[in-house]
């Protein structure tokens, strides 16, 4: 299932850039003749842990000027009051986009700890601030739901989302976030991936064919290898 999604040159470059950094770090898995089982259901013979990232000064740095630079293209210079991280794995990018960007950071706990409207929250911030959360990777989108109406709960106004990478294949992939009006962005996904590791022959014809199969249908490639149908 090809995305349609128009990007700029700067877009593309950014997404080719932050696919060749996940190859090189070997944050990168294909592994065809024994598919991961992802948190949504989905088999998936490809998988990509972005927390290595964080073990990897320059390519981290890297990653991190171009989330920034996103973010200033598709929120604004001075419309973010504060940045927010999911708990675990979006909390370094929180802590390293906000201070790249002077921003408050905080964090958002996957269940309330204690009592009280920030009870989900770490850090601070007032009724009404526009904030913006990152994270590392999303496959469907659910999961930052849970985030943005915490963070709607307290107080917070926020209506984007940025991840490093997006697996942008599975149907109805970003409608949970649709329905609660919040537009993800993201630098890369599993085409540009694909693209950059054609290109450097990092993988053999079989394994790149495989993945293109998956690609092209996940749906079809999951219901084969003993996942999610529809």
């Amino acid at each position: 299932m090809a995305q349609t999604v128009s990007r700029t040159p700067e877009q593309k470059q950014a997404a080719l850039t932050t696919a060749r950094i996940l190859l090189e770090i070997k944050a990168v898995n294909f592994r065809p003749e024994e598919p991961y089982t992802l948190t949504s259901g989905w088999s998936s013979p490809v998988y990509v842990d972005c927390r290595k990232v964080i073990s990897f000064p320059r390519a981290r740095s890297t990653i991190v000027k171009l989330m920034t630079n996103a973010i200033l293209r598709d929120v604004g210079h001075e419309s973010a009051d504060a940045i927010a991280g999911g708990e675990t794995a979006g909390i370094p990018y929180a802590a390293w986009i906000s201070d790249r960007m002077a921003l408050p950071m905080l964090y958002i706990r996957k269940k309330p700890k204690g009592f009280g409207r920030n009870a989900q929250i770490e850090g601070d911030f007032k009724e009404g601030d526009r904030i913006v959360l990152v994270e590392d990777l999303a496959s469907d989108g659910a999961s930052k739901v849970n985030f943005v109406n915490a963070i709607r709960q307290a107080g917070g106004h926020i209506d984007h989302t940025f991840v490093v990478f997006f697996y942008g294949v599975f149907p109805g992939a970003l409608k949970s976030l649709n329905e609660i009006d919040v537009e993800m962005s993201y630098l890369a996904n599993w085409w540009d991936v694909l693209e950059v590791a054609e290109q450097e022959g990092q993988f053999d014809k079989r394994t790149i064919e495989e993945v293109r199969s998956f690609l092209h249908d996940p749906v079809q490639w999951s219901t084969l290898h003993g996942g999610r149908s529809a």
